[in-house]
């Protein structure tokens, strides 16, 4: 019986649809039994005799990638796959899929959480009234103030639908956007410098890529209000974190909220320092509903693969097909 190994430690005590539907495709479940995202050489050691993976953020490197042989298929429990290697996989003749259309809505609501515990000084009033004190001011409104987005595919459309009955304003950038569906919902679609400029909030939606690297920078950061907010639900390598820091630290914005970082786990950060700062553990993408549609998006990408199906809107190197085998030579 093949072995499909369910990685994310969210995962690893959930009794839902993603089980049943890898068990009716004939394979064993295997689970890493640790609490915490495995690191490549965990990794390594859960992936022997593995033919498929249920994969979280852990990291398949070329060097993982190379010792696994048997490896088929990695499935992502979501949509993006930077933590992949997706041309080692090819040339090992992996096929890499992802689970879209499932997490968009709690992206979208995790940014609205970020933004609205900023301008309401969650934290600091909860925490303040808690102590015993009673820490009333004068809190922020998002009606009638900017939203910028930066990225206009599902998760983007998401947060400007939900920001249109917050009664904002919503621009955007992206160079692929859907003109018709922008100018359905009014939102104006601009350059990534107007987009910056003219904000309140400045939320990211575009993938890791190494055109995206850093592209929150001095420089871009510089063009944003000294009163504007910085929101990041995507990956952390589109924010230059030391510039970062510094513009938070002098106020050249007013605050930032984040849920992912370069470096994952976080650990200790100089950015948690500052107290114009909210942030949260890569949860933005998982609420029950969402991982539940991932596990199973992801569960029935390995189930058809492993029938000599191809599950090609799922699929995101193509380009294995033609070497693509489902028993291991």
């Amino acid at each position: 019986m093949p072995k499909v190994l369910i990685a994310p430690m969210t995962l690893a005590n959930v009794n839902a649809p993603f089980r049943q539907t890898l068990r009716d495709a004939g394979f064993d479940l295997v689970y890493p039994g640790l609490p915490h995202q495995l690191t490549e050489d965990e990794l390594l050691a859960a992936l022997v005799g593995v033919r498929a993976s249920l994969a979280g953020s852990e990291p398949y490197t070329a060097r993982v990638l190379a010792a696994c042989p048997q490896l088929r298929v990695i499935a992502r429990v979501g949509v993006g796959y930077d933590a992949v290697d997706v041309p080692a996989a090819t040339r090992h003749g992996v096929a890499v899929a992802i689970a879209p259309n499932t997490n968009q809505g709690s992206v979208a609501e995790h940014t609205f959480c970020l933004m609205l515990g900023l301008t309401r000084s969650l934290v600091s009033q909860h925490l303040g009234t808690k102590a015993g004190a009673w820490p009333r001011g004068t809190n922020l409104p998002l009606r009638t103030r900017t939203l910028g987005l930066l990225g206009l595919g599902r998760i983007g459309k998401a947060v400007a639908t939900r920001a249109l009955a917050f009664e904002m304003r919503v621009v955007a950038h992206d160079p692929y956007a859907d003109v018709a569906w922008a100018k359905a919902h009014g939102v104006a679609l601009l350059s990534v410098e107007d987009v910056l400029s003219e904000a309140d909030f400045v939320s990211l939606h575009v993938p890791a890529t190494a055109g995206s690297k850093h592209l929150i920078n001095k420089k871009t950061l510089a063009r944003m209000k000294p009163t504007a907010f910085l929101i990041n639900t995507a990956r952390g390598a589109v924010v230059h974190e030391p510039d970062l820091y510094e513009a938070l630290k002098t106020k050249r914005i007013a605050g930032a909220a984040l849920d992912v970082f370069e470096e994952e786990p976080a650990g200790k950060h100089p950015l948690f320092e500052l107290d114009n700062v909210l942030l949260t553990p890569h949860a933005a993408g998982m609420d029950l509903r969402s991982r539940d549609d991932m596990a199973q998006s992801a569960a029935e990408a390995i189930a058809s693969l492993s029938r000599g199906e191809w599950p090609a809107e799922k699929v995101v190197n193509p380009e294995v097909q033609p070497a693509f085998r489902w028993q291991a030579e």
